[in-house]
């Protein structure tokens, strides 16, 4: 089987935010289960968005939902290991784009993995996808190639 490769901007970036890798987030091989990676990047992606005027638990009407996620894992993060995840978007559309990630542990530079999720705004309260708002975009300039 063909082996997933995810090709991202290396001038893609431009939020970062760092998150603890907890206890519990340690799986049976005694390191960062991909479970847990998962939700450390909803996390950071949901930090990102809120940085840029889109309060997704804010519990209005207009919401992102993910449409797809492709990871790759690079390397094992352990317990208390400090992480930092590194974002942007790219392929903006009328409804949405991608959120792409960038994970490293600061403390030696060692790329812990790579990421990609199709986003679309939807709206809660009529039960479809909704336009992108203006506001997010203008936030983007270029990010029909990236941000």
């Amino acid at each position: 089987m063909a082996r997933l490769q995810l090709e991202l901007p290396e001038d893609g970036f431009c939020y970062a935010t760092r998150l603890h890798v907890r206890s519990t987030d340690i799986n049976s091989g005694h390191h960062l289960g991909n479970d847990a990676l998962i939700s450390m990047l909803s996390e950071a992606r949901s930090r990102f968005l809120f940085a840029h005027g889109i309060d997704d638990n804010q519990g209005g009407s207009l919401g992102v939902i993910v449409t797809d996620l492709a990871t790759l894992y690079k390397a094992e993060a352990r317990a208390r290991d400090e992480l930092l995840f590194e974002l942007g978007v790219t392929d903006l559309n009328k409804y949405g784009g991608d959120v792409i990630f960038r994970v490293s542990r600061p403390a030696d530079g060692t790329l812990i993995a790579l990421a990609k999720t199709g986003f679309v705004f939807f709206d809660y309260r009529a039960g479809k996808v909704a336009p992108m708002p203006a506001e997010f975009r203008a936030h983007f300039p270029h990010a029909a190639q990236s941000c």
